[in-house]
């Protein structure tokens, strides 16, 4: 399962949403600014709150738009 961890009004935010469209990989998002528990999930994923935050598996996870790292994880 794929999670991107977001606020509303994020330009890198839409960035890695609208490159996850394109790829047809299917993704759930997290608003970190009206959910208490995504904030809190977020800061134990990547031990800060910048976002936007991607993870595929839980564990590895992606900050910003790094595009070579999202298809390495995603075996793009």
């Amino acid at each position: 399962m794929v999670k991107v961890y977001s606020i509303p009004n994020c330009p890198w935010c839409e960035k890695v949403k609208k490159y996850l469209k394109l790829k047809n990989v299917a993704y759930e998002e997290f608003n970190v600014e009206d959910s208490d528990e995504a904030r809190d999930e977020l800061y134990k994923i990547s031990g800060d709150q910048i976002v936007p935050v991607t993870t595929i598996d839980g564990k590895n996870y992606v900050v910003s738009f790094d595009k070579a790292k999202l298809d390495a994880l995603l075996g793009l």
